[in-house]
C-alpha cells in the first residue's frame, strides 16, 4: 500500500485572482500557504482532512464532471453565511434520499461544490452495535 501523507485538489482557474476571492473570502477557506508573488501566485487552502490548491491559469474551466464535496456542521447556517457574502446558491439544502443534507454552489469557473451536512443519526457518523 502506497503511504501518503498529504493530499490536495488541484485547480487551474481561468482568473486565478477571482477564484482566490471566491475561495479564500467568500467561502473563508483559511490558507495553508501560498507561494511564487504577483497576481499568478498560488494558494493552498485548507481543507480540513485535504487541501485545495489554487495555482497556475487555464484557458479553459475545469472539466464538468470536476465536483468539490465539502463536508460542514449546519448547511443552513452555511447557506445564510454565502448568502450574505454574495455567493448564488445553486440549490438550496435539501435532504437526500440517502440521508445527507446537501446544498450546491459553484465557484466562479462554474465548478459544483457540494456543501454537506451529516446529521448525527446518519451511518457516516452513527454505528448502532459496534
Amino acid at each position: 500500500m502506497v503511504h501518503v501523507l498529504s493530499s490536495r485538489i488541484l485547480l487551474r482557474p481561468t482568473d486565478p485572482g477571482r477564484s482566490r476571492a471566491f475561495y479564500g473570502e467568500q467561502l473563508g477557506l483559511p490558507v495553508y500557504r501560498e507561494f511564487g508573488t504577483g497576481p499568478e501566485r498560488g494558494t493552498v487552502y485548507f481543507l480540513g482532512g485535504g487541501f485545495l490548491e489554487i495555482s497556475g491559469r487555464s484557458e479553459t474551466p475545469p472539466a464538468p464532471a470536476t465536483r468539490l464535496w465539502l463536508q460542514v456542521d449546519d448547511v443552513a447556517a452555511a447557506r445564510e453565511e454565502l448568502r450574505a457574502k454574495g455567493v448564488e446558491i445553486a440549490r438550496p439544502p435539501v435532504k437526500e434520499p440517502w440521508g445527507l443534507v446537501e446544498m450546491w454552489i459553484e465557484d466562479p469557473d462554474g465548478t459544483p461544490i457540494v456543501l454537506v451536512e451529516v446529521p448525527a443519526d446518519h451511518p457516516m457518523r452513527y454505528r448502532p452495535g459496534i
